[in-house]
């Protein structure tokens, strides 16, 4: 059986184009915000060591990854943080949707540690896709940068 792999840089012209992989919807939601960290730097150089907690609903699936992405994106802004470590522990359905719980893991940037590669400036839903097969759970999604 071949290792999967968590996620992979797609072409696109202008934004960060990602394709991100997961034995179930869980998963690849992890491995999609991994993948949104490593365009901005190195994830491995960011180590989990401040714990915080996350908590929303969505409309359905695509508006579920948006918000985690995003939730992620303004809550690296605001507190000057990046994260190298997620664990999304429910994905539900409620009677307006979806929820999502999830425990994320990193540190206070330090440019003399995080290398800056590229800013996201937005997710976006152009393109986006998800793909569930059994045990093979595909998520495609364009950051604009």
């Amino acid at each position: 059986m071949r290792e999967q792999r968590k996620f992979e840089f797609l072409e696109h012209m202008a934004d960060a184009y990602i394709a991100a992989y997961g034995k179930d919807l869980a998963e690849a939601f992890e491995n999609a915000a991994l993948a949104m960290f490593e365009v901005m730097t190195d994830v491995e150089n960011v180590d989990p060591k401040v714990e915080d907690y996350v908590e929303f609903e969505a409309e359905d699936e695509y508006a579920l990854l948006y918000s985690w992405l995003e939730n992620l994106l303004v809550k690296s802004e605001l507190n000057q943080m990046l994260y190298s470590k997620f664990k999304v522990s429910t994905i539900k359905r409620t009677e307006k949707g979806f929820k999502l719980e999830a425990k994320i893991w990193g540190e206070n940037f330090n440019p003399e540690k995080h290398v800056q590669k590229v800013g996201v400036k937005a997710v976006t839903y152009h393109r986006m896709e998800i793909d569930k097969e059994p045990n093979n759970v595909t998520v495609k999604f364009i950051l604009d940068i």
